[in-house]
């Protein structure tokens, strides 16, 4: 009897083995066999992924995505969506790999699973004019007299919700929206990544005032289905060749030392 049991579980262990075994590098298997590499991501987002002009799509992400489907010697197709579909998409199969400026964080990695980080930023803010002077510092923002404006389902949002709790919030879609609420003096600030802050500042600098330095930590990964150790593994490998041949470096220059891109931005 006992030696029936074992058989059945050696049997049954052995399914699963060869099951997962079968399922291991489907997606890079997919990539291959299709010639395409489909990254999601969300458009509007400076300047990791942005529509240009020509209604193209240009950013940070996307040089990356472009050089990793050069390398894999596959085709990169982009897949813009609405941020809060985004992990969605990538769980229903409609893209291989999350590349959208994506914060690492525990409640996210408990649906998709993260590549080691390759950009680091953190939450900076933009403040109307009339209150320079008056807010230094996302502390003084925590009081029931100041409006925060910030976009839905980023951790700008939680940021918000945690550390200025007594402040009223306002969400919105998109970034661009929270940031003209403060423009448009509906709102008294808005907390949002650094490179978009820095770069909106920076092209808004007779509208805005800004507070660059980043008062959070928030490492930034590519995001694959949960148990595809494959693609992670490419994923990892793809990210230290880059870094170490000096080609990460430039496409980083690129984005974030220069502002030359912004004419092709509409």
């Amino acid at each position: 009897m006992k030696k029936n049991k074992i058989s059945k579980i050696i049997a049954l262990s052995t399914m699963i083995f060869c099951s997962a075994s079968a399922n291991a590098g489907a997606v890079l298997d997919g990539i291959a066999e299709s010639g395409e590499l489909r990254a999601c991501f969300d458009a509007g987002y400076m300047p990791f992924e942005m529509k240009s002009k020509n209604n193209s799509y240009i950013g940070f992400d996307v040089d990356l995505g472009k050089m990793m489907a050069k390398q894999m010697g596959v085709k990169y197709v982009p897949v813009n969506t609405a941020w809060d579909g985004i992990i969605p998409a990538l769980i229903t199969g409609k893209c291989d790999v999350i590349m959208a400026g994506m914060t690492v964080t525990a409640k996210r990695n408990l649906k998709v699973n993260f590549a080691d980080p390759y950009i680091v930023v953190g939450q900076s803010i933009i403040i109307n004019p009339k209150l320079k002077g008056e807010i230094t510092s996302y502390k003084d923002l925590n009081d029931p007299q100041y409006t925060v404006a910030g976009k839905l389902g980023t951790t700008g949002e939680v940021v918000i919700k945690r550390m200025l709790k007594k402040a009223k919030y306002n969400a919105f879609e998109t970034e661009t929206d929270a940031a003209l609420e403060v423009i448009n003096g509906k709102a008294d600030a808005m907390v949002y990544d650094m490179p978009f802050i820095s770069i909106y500042a920076a092209q808004n600098s007779d509208k805005v005032e800004s507070i660059l330095e980043p008062f959070t930590y928030e490492p930034l990964g590519w995001a694959v289905k949960q148990g595809d150790h494959d693609m992670l593994n490419f994923l990892n490998n793809f990210l230290r060749q880059i870094k170490g041949d000096g080609t990460y470096d430039r496409i980083y220059d690129k984005w974030f030392k220069s502002d030359a891109w912004l004419k092709q931005v509409k």
